[in-house]
């Protein structure tokens, strides 16, 4: 109704993609409800009244009628083109491979927009502000007095101990270990962040990924961005394709179903502009990722791990996914539940 928004805001990233991804195929309809109080002629009704109502609808029909042009012409740019006056996207999570929907919306929906991850939070704390709104990738500045964060070397080299704020070293990894919640002590977060810097005193962290959506058949361990840089590599060698959303498996969640073959992964991606892919083509990723990750293709060339199986699904599975989960969460890159491998496994076409 707001044509003088100067803001778009929501928790999730994913959750703005699914309600622009919603007003593609339901526009012509909500333009119907804005007008819905267009008043025909009533019998009885005085017609001053009448008048006086009218004038009080009148924009509606009016937003109307611009929502229905708009949403005619395509849906490129739609967000600056229904809310001219809009400044930025504020998103509460912006993290690892969430990111991938911001590019997304960056590419088509929210074109010509910034986006802006203002807080960082975890373990239901807040941690940090990100003193950079113009750089596309979101850093924080961690703040001391905002809750006790310990953090685990990531490269350590026999049984970590947690170090503080004023022991973490630029350019390294961490686990994140907090203590913020009452009852809750010294809670691992399951989430990964990288000292790039230090503002005054205080390191500056960006999230790089959660060590939950870890991808291990044989103690391999492909961390979810680094495996999303894989496939997005892996997309530049098939013309044309955009990818709008994918999920992995470790075949042992698929049971029985797997078949006689060794442990393996099984992929499940929406893609725009390409129909189906040739057996070439999906194996282009089982490809990169030996070229990216050697003891992967050690364990391949074995035949310790077996080839990666490739699926596509049909356009918006992964929003009906999205639903599945229930309440607003980041996008889990590996699934853990049977019941949402079903959902997905449903969606194949390809």
């Amino acid at each position: 109704r707001q044509r003088a928004l100067h803001v778009l805001e929501a928790g999730l990233a994913a959750e703005l993609h699914d309600a622009l991804l919603t007003l593609r195929t339901e526009w012509p309809r909500l333009a119907q409800e804005l007008e819905l109080g267009r008043l025909s002629p009533q019998p009885g009704l005085p017609e001053e009244l009448r008048e006086q109502l009218q004038a009080l609808l009148s924009p509606a029909v009016a937003r109307a009628a611009e929502i229905r042009d708009q949403c005619a012409h395509g849906f490129e740019g739609i967000a600056l083109r229904l809310w001219p006056r809009l400044e930025v996207v504020v998103v509460r999570t912006m993290r690892g491979t969430e990111r991938l929907y911001c590019d997304s919306l960056r590419q088509a929906d929210c074109r010509g927009l910034p986006f802006y991850c203002p807080f960082y939070q975890a373990a239901g704390a807040l941690l940090g502000v990100n003193l950079w709104p113009a750089e596309p990738v979101p850093r924080f500045v961690l703040c001391p007095d905002w809750a006790f964060c310990e953090f685990l070397p990531c490269l350590a080299s026999k049984e970590p101990r947690t170090v503080l704020l004023d022991e973490l070293w630029e350019g390294r990894e961490y686990g994140l270990v907090v203590t913020a919640q009452p009852g809750e002590y010294r809670c691992r977060t399951g989430e990964v962040l990288k000292v790039t810097g230090f503002h005054k005193q205080c390191p500056v962290v960006e999230p790089v990924r959660r060590e939950s959506q870890t991808l291990s058949v044989r103690g391999e361990s492909i961390p979810e961005e680094q495996f999303c840089q894989s496939l997005c590599r892996t997309l530049s060698l098939w013309p044309g394709a955009r990818l709008i959303d994918y999920v992995c498996v470790e075949s042992s969640l698929l049971g029985d179903s797997s078949g006689p073959c060794a442990p393996h992964y099984e992929v499940f991606l929406e893609l725009q502009g390409l129909r189906d892919l040739s057996e070439v083509q999906r194996y282009k990723l089982d490809q990169c990722l030996q070229e990216d990750f050697p003891i992967y293709k050690s364990f391949r060339f074995k035949g310790s791990i077996g080839p990666l199986r490739l699926h596509l699904v049909r356009p918006r599975s992964f929003t009906r996914l999205r639903e599945a989960l229930g309440s607003p969460m980041p996008m889990p890159r590996v699934l853990r539940e049977e019941q949402l491998l079903q959902l997905i496994q449903g969606a194949v076409i390809s």
